[in-house]
């Protein structure tokens, strides 16, 4: 089971989720992340809102194996679509893929077969074994 921290989050949303250190943190642990990345005016930034966090390519590559890179803007999937980094977009849809091939579901829908759960926690759903990875704010519950 792939366990994915949500934004570098472990126990619960905090005030630092995206920020390079806290990513970094869990990463530590043991953990994979799903971060949210922007392009913007030929930089790339952490944030799921807005740029926060100014990061290089090389910070991303240095993580490479370890990262789930949500693009939340069209420039960052242009930007990743040269490289062999994990990305993927999503805005409303029930499942997309990621640059890998991984099923990633929308947090609103029960997990399915082989894809990763995405919050499953925040919707009550009861994880099915047949899921290849989960992605949770509470990731630690979960177990390594």
């Amino acid at each position: 089971m792939i366990l994915i921290s949500h934004r570098g989050n472990i126990n619960g949303k905090t005030l630092l989720e995206n920020s390079p250190n806290y990513i970094d943190d869990a990463i530590k642990k043991g953990y994979d992340v799903e971060i949210d990345i922007r392009y913007i005016r030929n930089k790339l930034y952490l944030g799921h809102d807005y740029g926060q966090y100014l990061i290089s390519s090389d910070w991303l590559n240095d993580r490479k194996d370890k990262l789930w890179i949500h693009c939340k803007n069209h420039e960052s999937m242009e930007y990743l679509n040269e490289t062999d980094l994990n990305w993927f977009w999503h805005d409303i849809d029930d499942v997309t893929l990621t640059s890998k091939g991984f099923i990633w579901c929308h947090p609103k829908i029960k997990p399915i077969k082989n894809s990763i759960s995405v919050l499953p926690d925040t919707y009550n759903f009861e994880l099915l074994g047949e899921c290849m990875g989960i992605c949770s704010d509470y990731i630690e519950k979960y177990g390594k």
